[in-house]
């Protein structure tokens, strides 16, 4: 028995919530993942598994053993990257967690040009919602923060600023009007989070907080769709149901196509940093450094919105009242 492979096995099934996932992922037969699992235990005399119908649970030994198998696994890459650090081409495996709209919107797009430059790196995209912090089971972690600082055992790089900014679609607008100060948004169609009870608005560009500034809190009426999903705010959006309050990442492409109008364009709702974030390990693999090495050149690694930038509607800076 290969014990090394066993334990990769056995992690990736903990980690995939199943057999048949884990033997997906793999590209293994599921009679061969159970029959390796099996083997596992034969050979330390102990159940790590309990097995259901519907799910499976770790034993005590098993949470234990696991603990310790991660750390060997991860020592295992480590010594691999060490030996490996010298290659001019980074390969293998990546593993990257990021937030479902950043995945979509903006990952997807760019990473063929990464797989022209890197062909021989895998990547293995994990997107199941909001990413809160770094997830040592991933080589990157894609971190979206808005207020709080940067807080863990992770080396993170900054990719870019995002704006959260008002957005409809021209048709909307064009039969609805064009509000002119946050006030009026009470006579529209509203879409919003699920979690958002109150809009904050703030007049000016990011960095222009001069004392006094002009700044609006909102407390909607119930909007017309509460979500906590970006995508359909998004595109209820582009099918003229109302102005949703939407990430500059997200909205981009509709905004260049014109699909989108901004609203609202001398205010701002609050901003978020994006960071490519690692585990702190000894060895980082060259495939590692390479991606976010990549993203940072893709997105500029500055404090500044490189997606408004693009579309052409930055936030304008604050008129003076007459």
């Amino acid at each position: 028995m290969d014990r090394l492979h066993s334990m990769r096995v056995f992690s990736r099934v903990i980690d995939a919530g199943s057999f048949a996932g884990a033997a997906r992922e793999l590209n293994l037969s599921p009679a061969v993942v159970t029959r390796l699992v099996a083997d596992l235990e034969d050979h330390l005399g102990a159940r790590l598994i309990n097995r259901t119908t519907r799910r499976l649970a770790l034993t005590d030994i098993g949470e234990l053993y696991l603990e310790r198998v991660r750390l060997v696994l991860t020592e295992v890459e480590e010594a691999e990257a060490l030996a490996s650090a010298a290659t001019s081409e980074p390969r293998g495996h990546l593993r990257v967690l990021s937030p479902p709209a950043f995945a979509v919107h903006q990952l997807a797009k760019h990473l063929p040009t990464f797989h022209e430059q890197y062909p021989k790196v895998t990547i293995e995209l994990s997107a199941p919602g909001p990413v809160e912090t770094v997830d040592e089971n991933f080589d990157v972690t894609i971190l979206s923060v808005a207020r709080r600082p940067l807080d863990g055992d992770f080396v993170a790089r900054r990719l870019a600023r995002s704006e959260v900014i008002a957005c409809a679609s021209p048709q909307y607008l064009d039969s609805r009007g064009r509000p002119q100060h946050p006030s009026e948004l009470e006579h529209h169609d509203a879409m919003l989070p699920s979690a958002m009870r109150e809009v904050p608005f703030m007049r000016g560009a990011f960095g222009d907080d001069e004392p006094g500034g002009e700044s609006v809190t909102l407390t909607p009426r119930r909007p017309l769709l509460a979500t906590t999903h970006i995508d359909m705010l998004y595109a209820a959006a582009l099918h003229g149901l109302g102005i949703a309050g939407l990430p500059s990442f997200v909205a981009e492409d509709a905004l260049l196509e014109h699909a989108l109008e901004r609203v609202l364009p001398e205010w701002r709702l609050f901003n978020t940093t994006i960071y490519a974030a690692m585990p702190t390990r000894k060895h980082v693999p060259a495939r590692t450094r390479a991606f976010v090495d990549f993203l940072v050149g893709v997105f500029g690694g500055e404090d500044r919105d490189p997606w408004l930038s693009a579309a052409g509607c930055e936030t304008r800076r604050a008129t003076p009242a007459q």
